[in-house]
């Protein structure tokens, strides 16, 4: 191979937040994508990409303050290409490795090596996390967007994750593998890999189907988002500040274990609640987040299903929501896990959703604010039962409010890592469109 040629290949491998080295060398794509779907069994949102050589499709659960990609790499694990990241490596400083070891089984495998780190892996579904993910690289390729139609193949052919074993994989939707993080301040998250490797900003944006039968999808890179009618979705967001900690608890068992690095976990700061323009009295104490307990106020995961209120805010939330309601609106028994229930006959639909009270989440300014329609706000859970879509929280401790899902659901909420934002756009309702509505998938 010639200098030049030597020199070409040089540029083609380069060093951002992290170092890769792309298949397509020629290729640029300024934005990715991924479609998702709502499990109905789980209420989990999953999403596939293709891994390994050769590729084979995995299915995966969006965690949203995930800090990497794991895979159970006990069951079939099998790839030309795997390489386990060997202690005090690039890869192992990147991924953050909490520990260094070698594999005590007969033989070795992808998931289990010698001289190899270790780090963090959890499953927010059964409320689980090891010490035990082997970091490791291979091969892994999404798609791109050409305007508003799919676009080439993105490959990274040394893309960092890491291996768990199938246990992990437990309360998992049917066939789903493993879980991909979107967490901020991880040099190894699934955008910030993408993002390092193809030289476009730290940004994605996350819209989620209400549908279980149509995909939601996720954009990682440059906007334009499109949906129906070649409408930007971009265009109408509202931006709130990223709150980041410096350091979280992660629980091992048997002990607790410190972890003294940034969270990967999103927080904004929620200053009140409006319902139909009428400010809650609310305890501000608890929407204000302790930075060193890691308590109270406002954290966003798509991993919960349904927005989590804390006791005093719920009950809060609850009552001025049914003062609003029309007369005739009854309540019922309520139908786990909600505690507030309704008789739908004299609750009509409109183009947002159920006929409900206006919903304001205050944000960081008094008149910067996320809209909550009855398409977020109510769920039908039997013929002629309708809930309040919020559940109280079951803990004496965490965050006051914990977004969830269901509320995320046919609105686009955009997260700039780069410029440390999150940007919401209200219910896409509002312009007579949704998040199934594309042409990406």
């Amino acid at each position: 191979m010639s200098s030049s040629s030597y020199l070409h290949l040089f540029q083609l491998c380069f060093f951002l937040v992290i170092s890769t080295c792309v298949a397509q060398t020629t290729f640029h794509p300024k934005t990715l994508f991924l479609a998702v779907k709502k499990d109905p069994s789980t209420l989990q949102y999953i999403t596939k990409v293709h891994q390994r050589t050769p590729l084979v499709p995995l299915k995966l659960a969006v965690h949203l303050g995930g800090e990497s990609l794991w895979v159970d790499c006990e069951q079939g694990y099998k790839s030309y290409t795997y390489k386990p990241a060997r202690c005090n490596s690039r890869q192992c400083n990147l991924a953050r490795s909490t520990a260094c070891g070698d594999c005590f089984e007969n033989s070795t495998r992808p998931g289990c090596n010698n001289a190899a780190c270790y780090n963090l892996v959890g499953n927010p579904s059964m409320d689980a996390m090891s010490t035990n993910g082997e970091i490791a690289e291979d091969v892994l390729s999404i798609q791109s967007i050409s305007g508003s139609i799919p676009g080439p193949v993105a490959t990274v052919s040394r893309f960092i994750f890491s291996c768990s074993t199938t246990n992990l994989t437990q309360n998992l939707g049917k066939d789903v593998k493993g879980m991909v993080g979107f967490g901020q301040q991880s040099p190894v998250s699934f955008a910030t890999q993408f993002a390092s490797a193809f030289r476009f900003s730290r940004k994605f944006a996350i819209c989620l189907s209400s549908s279980t039968e149509r995909n939601g999808v996720i954009f990682i890179g440059h906007s334009p988002y499109y949906f129906s009618l070649a409408f930007d979705a971009s265009q109408d967001l509202i931006y709130t500040p990223i709150i980041t900690l410096p350091h979280y608890i992660a629980i091992t068992y048997p002990h607790y274990t410190r972890i003294n690095r940034a969270s990967s976990e999103y927080y904004i700061q929620v200053s009140s609640i409006r319902i139909n323009g009428k400010t809650l009295h609310l305890n501000k104490t608890l929407l204000s987040l302790d930075e060193n307990n890691e308590e109270g106020g406002t954290k966003i995961r798509t991993a919960v299903p349904y927005t989590v209120f804390e006791g005093s805010v719920y009950s809060a939330v609850s009552k001025a929501f049914v003062n609003e309601l029309p007369e005739e609106v009854k309540t019922v028994s309520p139908v786990q896990p909600f505690k507030t229930c309704f008789d739908s006959t004299y609750i009509g639909m409109s183009r947002l959703g159920y006929n409900a009270p206006e919903i304001n989440l205050v944000l960081h300014k008094p008149n910067v604010y996320w809209t909550i329609t009855g398409a977020n706000s109510l769920v039908k859970v039997t013929e002629k039962v309708i809930c309040l879509a919020f559940v109280e929280r079951d803990q004496a401790l965490g965050q006051a409010i914990v977004i969830g899902g269901y509320q995320m659901q046919d609105n686009l909420v955009e997260f700039d890592l780069s410029r440390g934002r999150i940007g919401f756009s209200d219910s896409l309702f509002f312009r007579q469109t949704m998040c199934s509505n594309h042409n990406y998938a």
